[in-house]
């Protein structure tokens, strides 16, 4: 049996896709960089949305950056704007207030990773040999 989703995460959902499509085309601000909308959570009465985006950079990013901070500063200031046309995209009764938050677990996941490779090393997980596995004895 399927595992039913709560009208709470539906709602995130969809907010997090609106989202994505507006930032994208609705805020022509130069400062705002490439944004990525990872992660909508909204509060079980429907009154927050925590909106967790990230930059697409070459550089590892931490929310103490200039471009995050300048990132993040017009999107909550394009907040009221962002809330407004989401209340147009949906049939809600009450459209959440957007909290914006860099969302930091791209960084934290490279950084497992990197310390992954370098406790086992740049073995490959399949041994390429071709003898399916077998053991000689």
């Amino acid at each position: 049996m399927p595992k039913e989703f709560s009208r709470v995460e539906r709602v995130a959902d969809q907010i997090q896709k609106e989202l994505a499509v507006m930032v994208q085309r609705e805020i022509k601000d130069p400062r705002l960089g490439m944004v990525t909308v990872n992660a909508v959570k909204v509060s079980r009465d429907l009154g927050y949305a925590d909106v967790y985006v990230s930059l697409l950079t070459t550089e590892e990013l931490t929310e103490q950056d200039p471009a995050v901070q300048d990132s993040l500063g017009v999107l909550r200031k394009a907040a009221g704007f962002l809330r407004s046309q989401l209340g147009r995209a949906m049939k809600l009764r009450v459209i959440p207030q957007l909290r914006f938050h860099f969302d930091t677990l791209g960084g934290q996941s490279r950084r497992i990773d990197s310390l992954i490779d370098q406790a086992v090393g740049k073995k490959p997980a399949v041994d390429g040999s071709g003898d399916g596995g077998e053991r000689e004895d």
